[in-house]
């Protein structure tokens, strides 16, 4: 008996099959002629080319001396200041040879040092007019967006042309645990972007080839060194925070509130311990109270609220409100450091010798939390002659010749205003204080008056600075006036031990200004200026540790003569207004008094 074939079971599967093969090849061989291209697709390749050349531009291959490893890294000004990661410039040292894909190489110098956030500061040095990265938003990444990484995978770019891998951002504000407390990923950008050993410190891009992140760690498979898909970025708006203080030359340290919270049975943040010394404590924060937000970010889970303050360095005032019997308080708080100087210097002070890289150095963190650095190479590494008046040790300090360059800078603009330096003598001045009536103050040298509406104020400087705190509730008032004084006639190498503090951003500023810090018969001051001018615009006096300063804002600044002087005298205690001096007149040294 003859059967049909295409009643057979198999046959006609196969006869189907060949049939749709036939129409596919047709459809694929349609697909595939360049004229029917989607014009979208032809553009969104173009743009993607486009940005990525852009990008390539501005990422740099990093290499340490003597074969010690290497790395990746961007920079991100046309001057050759460049960012990478502190686990790759640390065990190259204070000096490291850069390649860019112009095909030249450039020796650098490292800056400034972030060894909990992982961040380093590096500068390049031969040009004026580096290509530099964009920096963008990271806050406006999405889950999906598309993203690639650029760097030195493997110290591959020996041909001075760095690697691209592409792929999309996996996740945002990830938390990654620090190793003891140095080297913590807060808030970072989760990629599948490749990211492997040597792409450490180099730029995370987005669709634009603008820079939301610096690369640093990656998952990696256990029994190999390649990444599996997961890798982290430290994103830029953290690095922003930190920007300022890595140009200071120094090594710089994390915040912490000095307290803690926990998750109640109604789901709210409320804080679990606080410690009585902390000023979140003096600004009204309790046991129980109800965090609401944190650093301008609503904080609803106890994660969201370390991811956030992983992100701010120490000593900054961030905007926290929280609820208290009641009542909702929105405050500025000044952030404590997660550590003492010398516990951050112990952090990464050598611990033996250095452990040999078995694969080039600079590769990003692994998985589980890793050991703390075994070198610290800001204190014994080799300074090549032809670099070394671009370095300076000092210690707690990863290159203070940066800290002297800007303090310097700082001071040279301010002077220019008042030009008072090396003028001792006695200042008077009459003012008016808010509508409650005259003010006449004398300040000489040892002792500083003022004739207030509500009495006579007397600070004598012969006694202990910190119990010369009148008149009441100013918190020092006529101290800080002295020690403003004796800033501007002494100047910083007079003054005291004055170094750059950073960028800092004041509460209610928009912008950022500097600081310099400074401590004059053991008062601690800092002082702030603004970048544009160079006018000093406030500055704080701490008459001991652990208490609220006196808070002196300069406004109004008028020029008489050759000098330019504030008119109107804000000051400030804890979270009140003592009042604001509105200047008539100065009677002060002149320069033939000299």
């Amino acid at each position: 008996m003859i059967t049909n074939s295409i009643n057979h079971p198999i046959a006609g599967r196969l006869s189907v099959t060949f049939a749709l093969c036939i129409l596919l090849s047709v459809c694929l061989g349609r697909s595939t002629n360049a004229q029917e291209v989607s014009a979208n697709v032809l553009q969104a390749q173009k743009d993607r080319i486009a940005a990525i050349k852009k990008a390539k531009a501005s990422a740099v291959s990093v290499f340490a001396r003597q074969g010690r490893g290497g790395g990746s890294g961007v920079v991100i000004t046309p001057d050759g200041y460049a960012l990478s990661n502190f686990h790759v410039v640390q065990p190259a040292g204070n000096t490291m040879k850069c390649s860019m894909n112009d095909g030249n190489l450039y020796d650098a110098v490292v800056v400034g040092v972030d060894p909990v956030g992982d961040v380093a500061l590096i500068k390049l040095l031969g040009r004026d007019d580096f290509p530099t990265a964009t920096m963008a938003n990271s806050d406006d990444v999405k889950v999906g967006d598309w993203c690639f990484a650029v760097g030195n995978p493997f110290l591959l770019a020996t041909d001075f042309q760095p690697t691209v891998t592409y792929g999309i951002v996996s996740g945002t504000h990830r938390y990654q645990y620090p190793a003891g407390t140095i080297l913590e990923y807060a808030d970072c950008i989760q990629t599948d972007a490749s990211i492997n050993p040597g792409n450490s410190g180099g730029p995370l891009y987005d669709a634009n080839g603008d820079l939301i992140g610096i690369n640093g760690r990656g998952s990696f498979e256990k029994r190999g060194r390649v990444n599996v898909g997961v890798g982290y970025a430290i994103s830029i708006n953290q690095i922003k925070h930190f920007m300022g203080y890595l140009r200071s030359g120094r090594i710089l340290d994390h915040a912490t509130l000095g307290a803690s919270f926990t998750t109640d049975e109604d789901g709210r943040v409320v804080c679990s311990n606080i410690l009585e010394s902390s000023d979140a404590y003096r600004r009204g924060l309790r046991y129980g109270d109800q965090l609401l937000s944190f650093g301008g970010r609503v904080v609803t889970t106890v994660n969201e609220f370390k991811n956030v303050l992983g992100i701010f360095p120490r000593g900054w005032r961030v905007p926290v409100s929280f609820i208290h019997d009641g009542d909702r308080v929105d405050t500025y708080i000044r952030l404590a450091g997660v550590h003492t100087p010398e516990e951050l210097l112990a952090k990464i002070a050598p611990a033996g010798p250095p452990m040999p890289p078995e694969n080039p150095e600079g590769e990003p963190m692994p998985e589980k939390p890793p050991m703390p650095p075994q070198a610290n190479p800001h204190q014994n590494s080799q300074i090549p002659a032809h670099l070394a008046k671009y370095f300076k040790q000092r210690r707690g300090f990863a290159n203070y010749y940066f800290n002297e360059l800007r303090r310097t800078e700082i001071w040279n603009r301010l002077n220019s205003h008042y030009k008072l330096e090396g003028i001792p003598g006695t200042w008077d001045i009459t003012a008016k204080i808010d509508q409650l009536g005259d003010v006449v103050m004398n300040l000489s040298e040892d002792r500083i008056s003022a004739d207030l509406p509500q009495g006579k104020a007397i600070a004598d400087l012969t006694q202990d600075f910190d119990t010369q705190l009148a008149p009441r509730g100013s918190g020092g008032m006529l101290l800080a006036l002295h020690l403003w004084k004796q800033f501007l006639t002494l100047g910083p190498g007079n003054f005291g031990d004055v170094y750059y503090l950073g960028s800092v951003r004041l509460p209610e500023q928009d912008k950022h200004v500097d600081c310099l810090v400074g401590t004059h018969n053991i008062v601690e001051c800092r002082f702030y200026f603004e970048k544009e001018h160079g006018h000093l615009i406030a500055m704080e006096m701490y008459p001991d540790f652990g208490v609220d300063p006196c808070e002196i804002y300069f406004h109004d600044y008028r020029t008489s003569g050759d000098r330019t002087l504030p008119h109107k005298i804000r000051i400030v205690h804890g979270d009140l207004e003592y009042g604001v001096l509105a200047i008539d007149g100065y009677t002060l040294p002149s320069a033939s008094e000299k």
